[in-house]
């Protein structure tokens, strides 16, 4: 389902109506429309990228509408299909995707990866957590880890990926971190972290591995507890909850986020993403939206979007090789 959201275009145009329009909302648009392609269900990290840049977009009055589409289906191999192979009719798109991308194209879940699509701008960074159910018993990642220590079998924990995904790596990173054996974790994969997390609340799974702003304003709202997040220092928009190595775990992760277009996408349509995103960053509405989700400013255009995934692309895939992955 295709859901829209009205910009400040509308605003402008009616306030225009009455003469009384300033010049600087118009003078700030770059793009008339952009349409959000989502390679997974709602609630999930795709989804929230997607919705909050828009979000921002069109508030800033960078971009005069937004539009969103979910399309999840193969570990989000079905949108990115969908993207090559109706490319020509696809220039006012940008599809959102992650680090997965890499993971996946990796582990050969899908045939294609990043470089068979134009890059456009790597965006945010989010990190990883490890959350439980408000009234689960365990309130500490000691607590986890003893719970997995009595009954491994019985300590699922569950996330919005595949096997060998974003979520079972962060979780076997993590555990092998607090001196487990990563290939011992029962991991359970959901397709979106929506449904991830209402296994969680359900009590489907004891603990759930997700992104930190996907896991906030549940946390704020009192359903679940963060029992860990994988930054240097705790972030503020859940002061509360302990790093990973606050608790004797020492390992740090961030997962960026960001947007790419079609293959052949005119460079002036390139060229025009990468200036509305650009100047997003110096905006108010911007910064709400990133507090509120706990996200980290991580701006990587074009060329360094490019480096920056190769370099990845060799660093996950010999943290896979060392967890048995590949």
């Amino acid at each position: 389902m295709t859901t829209f959201t009205l910009g400040r275009r509308a605003l402008i145009a009616a306030v225009a109506a009455f003469g009384l329009a300033g010049p600087s909302l118009a003078e700030d648009q770059v793009l008339d429309s952009i349409h959000f392609l989502i390679p997974g269900g709602a609630g999930g990290g795709w989804d929230g990228t997607a919705r909050g840049t828009g979000e921002a977009l069109t508030n800033a009055g960078l971009v005069g509408t937004a539009s969103y589409e979910n399309m999840s289906g193969g570990g989000g191999g079905k949108a990115i299909g969908f993207l090559i192979e109706n490319a020509d009719s696809n220039h006012g798109t940008l599809m959102v995707n992650s680090t997965p991308i890499v993971i996946r194209s990796l582990t050969g879940v899908f045939p294609h990866n990043f470089r068979d699509l134009t890059l456009v701008s790597g965006t945010i960074g989010d990190y990883a957590a490890i959350v439980v159910g408000k009234d689960s018993p365990i309130n500490s990642m000691d607590d986890l880890l003893a719970a997995f220590d009595a009954d491994p079998g019985s300590t699922a924990i569950g996330g919005g990926s595949v096997p060998g995904g974003m979520d079972h790596l962060v979780a076997a990173m993590v555990m092998e971190a607090a001196g487990k054996d990563a290939l011992g974790v029962k991991y359970i994969p959901y397709d979106a972290g929506g449904k991830a997390m209402a296994a969680l609340l359900s009590g489907e799974i004891a603990a759930l591995s997700t992104g930190f702003s996907e896991a906030v304003d549940l946390s704020n709202a009192g359903e679940v507890k963060i029992i860990g997040v994988t930054s240097d220092e705790r972030v503020d928009a859940a002061p509360d909850a302990k790093t990973m190595k606050e608790q004797g775990i020492d390992t740090t992760f961030v997962n960026w986020r960001g947007f790419f277009g079609a293959p052949g996408l005119p460079e002036d349509k390139i060229v025009a993403y990468q200036d509305a995103i650009a100047k997003m960053y110096d905006t108010p509405e911007w910064e709400e939206v990133r507090a509120r989700n706990g996200w980290v400013n991580i701006h990587n255009s074009g060329a360094d979007f490019q480096s920056f995934l190769e370099q990845q692309e060799q660093q996950i895939g010999d943290l896979m090789k060392k967890l048995g992955f590949l």
